[in-house]
């Protein structure tokens, strides 16, 4: 994952910081963090490698909403993480190197909501 420097939304300068910087006194790590819009990403932790690319508010949400539904959906199907993505990155039609939440986009992100949706749909109808 490439180092952000400059971000996508606003064009300003990204830096490398505690994430307290970003929420209020209480660090939670560190983070890449846009010091014009506050467009963010946190890394692994001990290293500076990002853990996806820069997020606005509106995208961060709407990661968290795709996490939830597809862990829920993976672990109601009783599979391996690592199958589970494996399996999305067929579905999707992207290398499993890319098929990460942490670096979708907005539509990427609906995109696998309607798929677990669909595939919870048919198995139902199937039941």
């Amino acid at each position: 994952m490439k180092i952000p420097t400059i971000c996508p939304y606003c064009g300003g300068k990204v830096i490398f910081t505690d994430s307290a910087v970003l929420y209020g006194g209480r660090s939670h790590g560190m983070v890449y963090l846009c010091t014009n819009c506050n467009a963010s990403v946190g890394v692994h932790k001990g290293t500076q490698k990002p853990l996806g690319t820069l997020a606005n508010t509106a995208l961060k949400l709407k990661r968290r909403e795709t996490h939830a539904v597809f862990d829920g959906y993976w672990k109601e199907q009783r599979m391996k993480r690592t199958d589970a993505y494996k399996w999305l990155s067929r579905q999707m039609g992207m290398p499993e190197y890319r098929t990460h939440i942490g670096q979708m986009d907005m539509e990427q992100c609906q995109r696998v909501i309607e798929i677990v949706y669909s595939q919870t749909k048919a198995a139902q109808n199937a039941a």
